[in-house]
């Protein structure tokens, strides 16, 4: 095989591995992230589905138009060189993988921590005020320390 078809064999295992990993993972994560959006949007699970469909949609765009982007290498001159460059560009990809779903967790949690935020009970007002004096009969004498010598 001549290095175009090793750079042509690279493309095609490329793109179905990218792709079925987008796909698995982009699905992995609308299954389990529904859990997360269900209890932060418990008052609206319409709103969940729809925030929910939304991240996969924006994840399938990133991840895809990443690995599409990246599809380009150098021509590899045999079946050694077309395994290290598909094995780097799989680890790139994985790598890119792994920061966005990072960053849909924190996305989700950050979402999640809002809804929360406004479940909390109102703070309860000051009873004293440090510094104020016990007796409302005149002022407080002030005492200063003198510093240290």
């Amino acid at each position: 095989m001549d290095g175009n078809g090793y750079q042509i064999a690279t493309y095609l295992t490329y793109g179905a591995i990218s792709v079925g990993l987008t796909i698995w993972l982009a699905r992995t994560l609308f299954r389990n992230g529904a859990v997360f959006l269900t209890d932060a949007f418990e008052d609206h699970p319409e709103l969940a589905e729809a925030v929910n469909r939304l991240l996969v949609v924006g994840f399938y765009l990133l991840n895809l138009g990443y690995a599409f982007l990246t599809l380009r290498s150098e021509r590899a001159p045999d079946a050694v060189g077309a395994l290290e460059t598909l094995v780097t560009k799989l680890g790139f990809l994985l790598v890119s993988l792994g920061v966005l779903h990072f960053a849909n967790m924190y996305v989700i949690y950050r979402i999640r921590r809002r809804s929360q935020i406004g479940e909390l009970p109102a703070p309860v007002p000051p009873q004293a005020v440090w510094g104020a004096p016990l007796a409302t009969a005149g002022p407080a004498p002030v005492t200063v320390a003198e510093p240290p010598r």
